[in-house]
């Protein structure tokens, strides 16, 4: 397995969440979960179904609020309470259930990513200066850029409904990567692809990390996980397990017990 020398580089983690606690109810869905990214890595949160890992998602993504933790992106402390707030700090994710804009194109799904980071203001916008269209232009055209390298250039003026699943799955990418992220989140990002696109996806996941943006990913699909991913954390029952290189995960007698051993 490659691995980026950025990882071993930088002694800051890109991302370092610690001490994460989330209730719902008497629910202990997360409890004191922790987790670190490095610059240049692809690292893995699995675990058994009801783990926490989505809720572990939510909460570092703005969509839940944490009853506790520390957040940390680039050594600076990044408050998950809104999920603008987290786009701007420099983490874009994907979910699980694909959530595009069916009826808009594959083009403008991307724009609408890249339009977080736009400087027109809104009397710019609303009487379409020159410099508003100047920078829609060039939104478009990075938007365009941006389906080419995620390998569905072709694509560009199909409604996003009318897209294969895997493709829909690519548009999210190159959605997400529109808001220019230091870290990539990917919820299930092989779920329902077939042997070919999964390959497909783990080329564009190793090329995204070879351009400077890490990865965090849930993944069901184990094989995917260790042989794409620097970096493995096990969750279960809200905490964590294990984290290690996938060898080490491989082999851990709680890891074993509670996920792999179901699984083959």
């Amino acid at each position: 397995m490659a691995k980026s020398a950025l990882s071993m580089n930088s002694e800051t983690p890109l991302l370092r969440i610690r001490g994460v606690v989330k209730r719902f109810g008497g629910l202990q869905a997360l409890e004191q979960a922790h987790l670190e990214v490095m610059r240049g890595q692809i690292v893995g949160l699995i675990g058994p179904n009801g783990a926490g890992k989505t809720t572990f998602f939510n909460v570092m993504t703005g969509l839940y609020t944490p009853d506790g933790g520390v957040f940390e992106l680039a050594g600076q402390t990044y408050n998950p309470g809104a999920v603008d707030q987290v786009v701007h700090a420099g983490i874009a994710r994907t979910f699980q259930n694909i959530r595009l804009f069916k009826e808009m194109t594959a083009l403008e799904n991307v724009m609408i990513g890249r339009h977080i980071r736009t400087k027109a203001g809104f009397w710019a916008a609303a009487f379409h200066t020159r410099a508003e269209r100047a920078e829609e232009k060039a939104i478009s055209v990075d938007a365009e850029h941006l389906l080419q390298y995620v390998g569905i250039a072709k694509e560009s003026s199909q409604l996003a409904k009318n897209l294969s699943y895997g493709d829909q799955r690519r548009l999210e990418i190159a959605r997400a990567l529109a808001t220019s992220p230091k870290l990539l989140a990917l919820d299930e990002p092989a779920a329902g692809m077939n042997q070919t696109e999964k390959r497909e996806l783990q080329v564009l996941l190793e090329r995204i990390r070879q351009d400077g943006t890490s990865i965090l990913m849930i993944e069901h699909d184990v094989g995917l996980v260790m042989g794409l991913c620097d970096v493995i954390t096990v969750l279960d029952n809200g905490r964590v397990i294990a984290t290690g290189e996938p060898d080490d995960v491989r082999r851990n007698p709680l890891v074993i017990a509670a996920y792999l051993g179901s699984v083959g």
